[in-house]
């Protein structure tokens, strides 16, 4: 694998996922992701057009990245809306109950049951 080839295209590479729409940060990232990825692929399956292997790659892992981060930020919020661990308050829904048995809907056996 040559080095040179990979410091040169690092640059292009951060600007095409930087134009794609990716915040500078995130493409770093997932440049960094793609460049560990082509030195361990590259030396045993080197690929015809190296730039756009380092694109697709490093595109794929910014999304896997952002994929996973909005994954996190959903799974924090459902936990932020769970309601306080402790017993619950006690409702009697007995007259509720009534009614849903009593429901015209409903035959005389099921009313029952």
């Amino acid at each position: 694998m040559n080095e040179a080839l990979l410091r040169s295209l690092t640059p292009s590479v951060l600007g095409i996922l930087v134009r794609r729409g990716a915040d500078f940060a995130a493409a770093e990232d997932a440049v960094q992701d793609a460049l560990v990825e082509a030195v361990r692929v590259w030396p045993a399956d080197p690929p015809r057009d190296a730039k756009g292997w380092l694109v697709t790659v490093a595109w794929r892992k910014f999304l896997d990245a952002t994929r996973a981060d909005t994954a996190r930020r959903r799974r924090e919020d459902l936990v932020d809306e769970e309601p306080a661990p402790g017993p619950a308050p006690a409702v009697d829904d007995t007259l509720q109950l009534y009614f849903l048995c009593a429901h015209p809907s409903l035959t005389p056996s099921s009313a029952v049951a």
